[in-house]
């Protein structure tokens, strides 16, 4: 598995952007698919964007299309979510994912096997 530690995350008004970055180490992070989820106070983690391990093929939550964009940069082992038009909804604690031989489809879903950091608090006011 890799390790994975997560930053960025902060209190923005309605509208504003942030980005997400998510630092790996511990094993070839290039063969490993990523992927964000978020989780609001009381309810279930959900999934947010994915990405494949050549940067490739993206899937991203309706709720999410057309305002996050998932990217990586395997030369710094780093994953990115840039998040714009930012919404009181998006409040959450964000995570990055990751596994081993998987495409970015797969990543959609949990399994216990993947890698995750601790979380990064995102804070949307109105």
């Amino acid at each position: 598995q890799v390790q994975l530690v997560e930053s960025g995350g902060g209190l923005v008004q309605a509208g504003g952007s942030l980005t997400l970055s998510c630092a790996a180490s511990g094993r070839t992070f290039s063969n490993y698919a990523v992927g964000w989820f978020r989780q609001a106070p009381g309810e279930e983690r959900r999934f947010v964007a994915a990405l494949s391990w050549n940067g490739a093929y993206t899937y991203y939550a309706d709720s999410v299309k057309g305002r996050f964009t998932i990217s990586r940069d395997n030369a710094k082992n780093t994953v990115y979510l840039q998040m714009n038009s930012l919404k009181p909804e998006d409040t959450a604690v964000y995570s990055c994912v990751a596994r081993s031989g998987a495409n970015a489809q797969a990543m959609t879903g949990l399994n216990p096997d993947d890698s995750w950091g601790q979380g990064t608090q995102v804070t949307v006011s109105s």
